[in-house]
């Protein structure tokens, strides 16, 4: 990924369209981002501004969110000030990842009031502040630095704020000739003092060094002498230059050699010319964006009509998968625990049903034992005897125990017998619930790939009540519950809702609470997955698909193809009495093959609703 300065720039242009438009609603769905809904002068949508400390970035978003149910303090604060704001400028400073929104507000008393929303897309360093246009001082900001974390800069609020350290480099876009081009290329050089004889970077001198001789430029690769010398180029950024400088014969000075391809470059992005595309690595597989064509990485080309697509389409949800893998990682090694001792159990229970299959053979010695009794005598450790249960009539060695009676050794093997009888049945129903608790661990395995970070609550909240886990809250403390969980729901291309439930309890409300008799419930064939429901009577193939599709994509062959999913109606789904969470019955299904489309999914409009 490379969100440069370059990208900042292309971005801040799109975010045009929003001057003039007011700040709708003001939302803070994590600890790190910001939804704002602009309204009004032809603009209208989500615009997401991310300090996420590995994913920051800012664009517009068609992503639904989450909200908490109380507003973090940061979030409240920017609806008291930016709330029905109207935006007057969107900016970039320099061609830095930093930019300024300007927001004018009347506050209560109808004075007229200037704020600016500062975005620092700075990776790890990321920050979202609101300042004071007029006094310049920090509001607040939605990560805090405090003097024991930096020394240059505090974010605090009442604090005045200061710019992030400058790197002292030239802008890119701000170099009109060779000569201006070449005299920023010289700036980064490091400079070493003249020896006798050739070093590791290829220089020499033919006198030996004196106090007043000039120092000698140490020469760097083209692609970082790019980076050290322009601010906003990433080093993918000047690995393409230099990439499309190749077809040139490259020449002793690098500012003629890169110039050309240089010039070209800039001069598109001054003009606001910007392709925003997805670039994939042939060799390597690995993902990156920018705004115009990485023909030096040679693979798979997507592109966009927007920036914010691009990004929309490149971050997806990463950040939030992120931090769900954080919270879940527990949870994982947990169920992977309980399902290990649940197969280990299972195979032990099948070694033992494969004894208990033999048990007609402890009868057998047992009954030719009491038949040739009068042969054996105490202390006797083997009886050999005719088994006449054999049709060739063979001979057959019993095993004794010296210090039993020859009545006593029978007996032995006909209470063998029995155990083992009585066990047949026992154990089968052990290896029924010990497959049917595996299962159920898969399916919460299964429902974890895909959780938000409200599902992992009610995922645990589900192992609390089932008796795996030990509540966590405080004796007491009473846990409001909500007793109407959110359910994702998609609008196929027909316009018809498609309900998903992402875990058990989601499943058991939407499959059980919800769904009408007559509409159509979908599910993978003999694969842990998602409940899924048409919510109507009447629709067409193509939404039939697309549920299947659906089913598919949220269960455990989500990246298989020719998935089997029954469906069929909800009058015919059953929940058996005292069966896990999420578990159901049903007949009368239809069997359906399908391949995910992922790209078509991507495009059916999709919320969250209570």
């Amino acid at each position: 990924m490379a969100l440069d300065g370059i990208v900042t720039r292309a971005i801040v242009h799109e975010l045009q369209k929003c001057v003039g438009a007011r700040i709708h609603k003001i939302h803070q769905p994590n600890p790190h981002d910001l939804v704002l809904q602009i309204r009004g002068n032809g603009a209208q949508g989500k615009l997401l501004l991310s300090a996420n400390p590995t994913y920051p970035r800012v664009h517009f978003t068609d992503q639904s969110f989450i909200n908490p149910l109380e507003a973090p303090m940061f979030c409240m604060l920017l609806r008291k000030y930016c709330e029905s704001g109207a935006i007057e400028a969107v900016r970039q400073i320099g061609n830095e990842r930093i930019i300024h929104m300007d927001v004018r507000q009347r506050d209560e008393l109808g004075d007229m009031s200037f704020k600016t929303i500062i975005i620092e897309i700075m990776g790890r360093h990321s920050n979202i502040i609101l300042m004071d246009a007029a006094t310049k001082t920090i509001h607040d900001g939605i990560h805090h630095v405090t003097p024991s974390i930096s020394s240059y800069r505090v974010v605090m609020p009442g604090t005045l704020y200061v710019a992030p350290p400058e790197q002292h480099k030239t802008d890119p876009l701000q170099v009109p000739s060779l000569e201006d081009f070449a005299r920023a290329l010289q700036a980064p050089y490091e400079y070493v003092p003249p020896v006798l004889e050739s070093n590791k970077d290829g220089l020499y001198s033919l006198e030996e060094p004196k106090e007043q001789l000039p120092l000698v430029p140490a020469k760097l690769p083209a692609d970082k002498l790019l980076v050290a010398a322009f601010s906003g180029i990433s080093p993918l950024l000047a690995r393409e230059i230099v990439y499309r400088c190749e077809g040139t014969e490259p020449l002793d000075d690098p500012a003629v050699w890169l110039w050309p391809a240089y010039q070209d470059m800039m001069t598109g992005f001054t003009n606001h010319h910007y392709h925003p595309q997805i670039n994939t690595a042939e060799k390597t597989g690995k993902a990156s964006f920018s705004v115009t064509a990485l023909t030096h990485l040679q693979g798979k080309s997507e592109r966009y009509e927007s920036i914010s697509l691009c990004l929309e389409a490149f971050y997806g949800d990463k950040a939030d998968r992120d931090t769900v893998k954080q919270r879940v990682s527990d949870l994982i090694r947990f169920l992977q625990n309980e399902r290990n001792k649940n197969e280990k159990k299972l195979e032990k229970l099948r070694e033992t049903l494969h004894e208990a299959k033999d048990a007609d053979k402890f009868r057998i010695q047992g009954e030719l034992l009491t038949t040739y009794m009068h042969q054996i005598s105490r202390g006797d450790e083997v009886a050999e005897v005719i088994n006449y249960y054999d049709d060739e009539q063979q001979l057959i060695r019993i095993t004794l125990d010296p210090q039993l009676t020859p009545p006593q050794n029978a007996q032995r093997y006909f209470k063998r017998y029995t155990k083992h009888k009585n066990s047949l049945t026992i154990v089968t129903e052990q290896m029924e619930k010990s497959s049917a608790e595996i299962s159920y661990l898969e399916s919460l395995l299964q429902q974890l790939e895909s959780a938000s970070l409200s599902d992992i609550d009610e995922i645990r909240e589900e192992l609390v009540e089932q008796g795996y886990l030990r509540d966590r809250t405080k004796r007491g403390s009473k846990k409001r519950k909500s007793k109407r969980p959110a359910l994702l729901c998609y609008t196929s291309s027909e316009g018809i809702p498609i309900y998903v439930g992402k875990n058990n309890t989601q499943n058991d409300f939407l499959t059980n609470n919800t769904a009408g008799p007559n509409e159509t419930w979908l599910h993978t064939k003999d694969i842990p997955g998602s409940h899924v429901v048409i919510r109507a009577t009447a629709f067409n193939d193509q939404t039939l698909e697309e549920a299947a599709m659906l089913a598919a994509h949220f269960s455990q062959a989500r990246s298989s193809s020719l998935v089997p999913v029954d469906y069929t109606l909800i009058r015919h789904v059953k929940k058996p009495s005292g069966a896990k969470p999420g578990y159901v019955i049903y007949d009368h299904q239809k069997t359906l093959f399908i391949t995910t489309d992922e790209q078509r999914l991507k495009q059916l409009p999709s919320q969250i609703k209570q």
